[in-house]
C-alpha cells in the first residue's frame, strides 16, 4: 500500500495515520509505517538557481530505505495532475539507506535553461518497505511517498488568471478558474457568496484549492440548497491565490435550480 504525501506539511508519522490504523484494528490486520520527513517541501529553480537540496530525515529508530524518481508535471483539461517520465531533472543519489535518527542530503538540478513559460516537475521520494517482524494476523506494509514540487521559473514572470464564465444548472454551481499566465499559482480558497433580490447574503461557501499550473484550468463545483436557490438573485466569487486575486460573478434565477 502506498501513501502520497504533499502540501504544506511534508511529514508523516504514526499519529497522522490514526484513522487508517483505527480501521485496521477492527480487522485481523497489522499496519506498520515509518516516521520520516523532507525539508523543504518544494524547490524553485531558474536562471539564478539551477540546483537545490532536499534534506530527508529519518526520525524513527528503524532502518529506512527510499528511492527517488523525477517526473514532468502537467494538468489535463479538468485540472487533474498528470505525470510523465522526464530527463530534465538531474538528481543524486537515486537510493538512500538510513540508520536510526539519520538525515541525508538529496541534490537536484535542471538540464534545461529557463524559457518564457514555467516548467513544473515532481521529485518523488518513496519509501521501500523493509522486512518486518511477523505479528499476529496479516502484516501490511504502508509505503510513504513524498512528491516534492520543482518549478523552473521563466525568464520573466507574468501571473494572470480569470474566473468564468460561471454557470449553474439544476442547483449545481460551476466555477471555472483558468491560469492564463506563464507561472503557476496556488489557489488558497474559492469564496462563494449568494445574495437575494434585496442584496442580503443568503449563501456562503468556501472551497479549498490546489496548485494551478501555467495554462491550466480547473472547475470548482458546489450544490446550492433549494431553499436558497429559489430566491437567489446573484453570485459573487473571490478566488484567493498566493500571487493574484481573482473575481467573478453571475446573475441567477429559478430556472437554474433543481427541479
Amino acid at each position: 500500500m502506498k501513501r502520497l504525501a504533499h502540501g504544506r506539511n511534508a511529514r508523516v508519522t504514526r499519529r497522522s495515520l490514526f484513522p487508517l490504523l483505527l480501521f485496521l484494528l477492527l480487522f485481523p490486520l497489522t499496519a506498520q509505517a515509518g516516521e520520516w520527513r523532507v525539508s523543504p517541501i518544494r524547490l524553485d529553480l531558474g536562471r539564478d538557481a539551477k540546483s537545490g537540496v532536499v534534506t530527508v530525515i529519518n526520525e524513527s529508530d528503524d532502518r529506512l530505505q527510499v528511492q527517488m524518481t523525477a517526473m514532468e508535471w502537467a494538468q489535463d483539461a479538468d485540472g487533474k495532475d498528470q505525470y510523465a517520465e522526464s530527463g530534465d531533472i538531474l538528481f543524486f543519489p537515486r537510493l538512500m539507506i538510513f540508520g536510526k535518527k539519520e538525515e541525508k542530503i538529496l541534490r537536484a538540478g535542471i538540464r534545461v535553461p529557463a524559457t518564457v513559460m514555467e516548467k513544473a516537475y515532481r521529485l518523488f521520494i518513496e519509501e521501500i518497505p523493509g522486512p518486518r517482524k511477523q505479528q499476529e494476523g496479516t502484516a501490511i506494509a504502508i509505503a510513504i511517498r513524498f512528491a516534492v514540487p520543482i518549478f523552473v521559473h521563466p525568464l520573466k514572470e507574468e501571473p494572470r488568471g480569470e474566473v468564468g464564465p460561471v454557470t449553474m444548472s439544476e442547483g449545481t454551481l460551476r466555477v471555472p478558474v483558468k491560469n492564463s499566465g506563464n507561472v503557476h499559482f496556488v489557489i488558497q480558497s474559492v469564496l462563494v457568496k449568494g445574495k437575494n433580490g434585496k442584496g442580503e447574503e443568503i449563501l456562503s461557501r468556501e472551497l479549498s484549492g490546489w496548485y494551478l499550473l501555467a495554462g491550466a484550468s480547473r472547475v470548482y463545483t458546489t450544490d446550492v440548497p433549494p431553499e436558497a436557490c429559489g430566491i437567489l438573485a446573484g453570485i459573487e466569487l473571490e478566488v484567493k491565490t498566493d500571487k493574484i486575486p481573482l473575481h467573478g460573478q453571475m446573475v441567477a434565477d429559478r430556472s437554474m435550480c433543481a427541479k
